[in-house]
Parts: structure tokens; sequence; C-alpha cells
């Protein structure tokens, strides 16, 4: 059962734009609790990104990769000068705007939030960083499917999500105003989501099992991330090159 934080009216979605100005402040204002800065989180993401596009993609130089629900582009900071290019997309144009201010050398537009306004099999990477809990479940299929279908083969998909199953992440979520919407998945339902014809799983796993940045934990975060009890996790597919 996916944890639900009922807040208002279903389809009445949190307005991004709203917090366009104070995106970083509500995030970390959810947080506070924890001890620890918002980049912690942000970077502990990115590092495992860049591990699986060198693992299974190659030099991350040479490929260009799509941020799918890349909000005021925080993620997209550290990943500029690792790709090739970095492009990003979001359903309020507000929030777009301040990603293209922060990132001048990533490519931004602006969508509906069904059909992503790219061409098929133009991405090498395809990635959506806690986007999906947003997304209204009855969207969820056409999500992926989206993701899938930008993605060259050979490509990526990869989602990292909040883990509902970790207490400490139920509670930031629950003290977000931009969380007012979630509807958390398990690892489970995301695996189901992507791995449909022509992709693959090549590795899923649990991060963040500490706010500490001491090799130790680091160390401790790659033993455990069989161990459900991460603060998030991810799941990583490849596109076949012959579907």
């Amino acid at each position: 059962m996916p944890f639900k934080k009922i807040k208002r009216p279903y389809d009445l979605r949190v307005n991004f734009g709203y917090y366009k100005e104070t995106y970083r402040q509500e995030i970390q204002k959810s947080i506070a609790f924890i001890g620890q800065d918002l980049a912690f989180f942000t970077e502990a993401k990115v590092k495992k990104l860049l591990e699986l596009v060198c693992h299974y993609s190659g030099d991350p130089s040479k490929l260009k990769i799509l941020d799918v629900g890349c909000g005021v582009g925080l993620t997209d900071y550290y990943l500029t000068s690792h790709f090739k290019k970095v492009y990003g997309i979001d359903v309020d144009r507000g929030v777009v705007e301040k990603a293209a201010a922060l990132n001048p050398k990533a490519a931004y537009r602006y969508y509906a939030g069904k059909t992503l306004p790219y061409a098929d099999h133009s991405m090498d990477v395809t990635f959506a960083i806690c986007v999906m809990h947003h997304v209204v479940p009855e969207g969820w299929v056409k999500f992926a499917e989206e993701m899938r279908r930008v993605t060259k083969k050979g490509g990526l998909v990869v989602v990292f999500e909040h883990n509902p199953i970790n207490p400490l992440t139920q509670c930031a979520v629950s003290r977000c105003e931009l969380d007012d919407d979630a509807v958390l998945l398990g690892m489970g339902k995301v695996e189901s989501l992507l791995v449909k014809e022509p992709c693959r799983l090549k590795e899923k796993g649990y991060i963040i099992f500490s706010p500490y940045k001491h090799p130790l934990f680091a160390m401790l975060d790659r033993w455990l991330v069989w161990l459900p009890l991460g603060a998030q996790y991810y799941v990583c597919t490849k596109k076949d090159k012959e579907a």
C-alpha cells in the first residue's frame, strides 16, 4: 500500500511555480530535524547516477542526459560538467526559468506533463529524481512509457524515489508543503513500471542510510544497498539494443 499524504482534493496538484523562489528553503525546512543540508542528499543521488552511467553506458562526456521533472535545476548543477549535454523539463514555466538561470549550459523546456517534447531514441540517459510521487497514479504508466520512448537503444532509464518504508522519510514528506500531493511508491512498484520491453533491469538498491559524509558511512551505504531501510532507492534499466 503506497503512503499517501492527504491534505487537499487529489486532483488539485501542488503549484511548484508558487515555490520557485523558495524551493530549496522549503525542502531544507522539512529535513531540518535530520541535521543535514539538502546538498548532501542531492550529491548522494548524483554520485549514484554517475556510477550507474559510467558502469552501464561509459564516458558521460559523450552522452546526452534528460532530467524529467528538473524543478529549479539543483540536480543538474552537478551534472553539466560531466555530460556532453544536459536537458531538463518540467510542468511549470517558472521553475524551468529558474533552472535555466542556474544552469546556463543546460537546455530546458516546459511541457504539459504528458508527452515529452523529444524525438524517439534521442537521449542516452533519461532519469527522474523524486518526481513520480507527484504524478497521479493513473499517469504512472504513461510517465514510464515516455521515459523509455525518448531513450536510445542501449541507453539507461533511471528513477530515484523516496522509500515509504523509512520512517524518517515519511516524516520529512509529511513536513514538506511541496509534497502535499505525494503518493509514495515502493521499489517494487517502480520496477514494475520501468521493466517493460524493451527495457531490462540492470540494478536496483537502497541508498542514504545515514546523514553523514564520513567514508565509513559511505561504505555502509554500499554494503546495505539490499536493505529496504535507506531513505531513498533507485531502479536502473537499460533499453535493449535489439528492440
